[in-house]
């Protein structure tokens, strides 16, 4: 995925970034030869969605974030702080995001700072930037300092390969990368079953038995073949082009 993180940056104007253009968003390759269960299907990150949303939750977001090394052009850049739910959202848990760091994360290599308890009350009333705009779902700069007074951000270590579990409405930052080295942080969401989102995901074929074998989370899935899943996702939407929003 480093491979892919700088072929990303060398689009240009048309780089898949997030707020800044040292943060990416970048899709790992969706073929069986890269897809480790432990890490897509973690049995303990479901077990722990299932009990906050209720059965079988569905997985239909698959991404990643990477933070790239500076450079004269794109020097290190925090995001604003802001909320992916960036809609009308029930009140109550309804979707968790899964994250994977594949490196050591750190406050020097743009570990992502975290609010933490800010789910408890997020919505569009401490927001400005509506869904469709490019920096959408930004925090009013008086919540933040209302919040910050009662508790303030962290930016923690996390461990490669650890499982990050947070609330979607959860207030969150990319920090600016430091460092030589990219940060890649893999990105799953599981939604309630009872939420009517219609995103699905997109495999290679030969991933059918694997995905298909699964009975603790509902997999929507739009197949396509091997060649077709490599020669598409790096060249697939980002940001705003994923609606979390549930239909009527």
């Amino acid at each position: 995925m480093i491979e892919d993180a700088y072929a990303l940056r060398s689009k240009g104007v048309d780089i898949p970034f997030n707020y800044n253009a040292g943060n990416i968003q970048q899709d790992a390759p969706p073929v069986k030869k890269y897809f480790d269960t432990s890490i897509f299907l973690n049995p303990f990150a479901t077990q722990i969605t299932s009990s906050a949303l209720g059965p079988r939750p569905k997985w239909t977001f698959c991404s990643g974030n990477t933070a790239m090394p500076p450079t004269a052009e794109y020097p290190p850049m925090s995001q604003p702080v802001h909320s992916d739910a960036d809609f009308a959202h029930p009140s109550h848990p309804f979707a968790y995001v899964i994250n994977v760091p594949l490196i050591t994360m750190t406050p020097e290599n743009g570990s992502t700072e975290v609010w933490l308890g800010t789910h408890a009350d997020s919505g569009l009333h401490v927001q400005e930037g509506l869904h469709g705009e490019r920096s959408s779902g930004r925090i009013k700069p008086d919540e933040l300092e209302k919040r910050r007074a009662d508790r303030p951000p962290c930016q923690p270590v996390v461990p490669k390969g650890s499982l990050i579990i947070r609330d979607l409405r959860l207030w969150h930052a990319g920090v600016g990368n430091q460092t030589e080295t990219p940060r890649v942080m893999l990105a799953m969401i599981h939604l309630a079953s009872w939420y009517r989102n219609p995103m699905t995901l997109e495999f290679a074929d030969d991933l059918k038995p694997v995905i298909e074998s699964q009975s603790d989370v509902e997999i929507p899935v739009d197949w396509v073949t091997n060649s077709e899943a490599l020669s598409r996702y790096l060249n697939r939407g980002f940001g705003n082009a994923y609606d979390f929003d549930q239909q009527p």
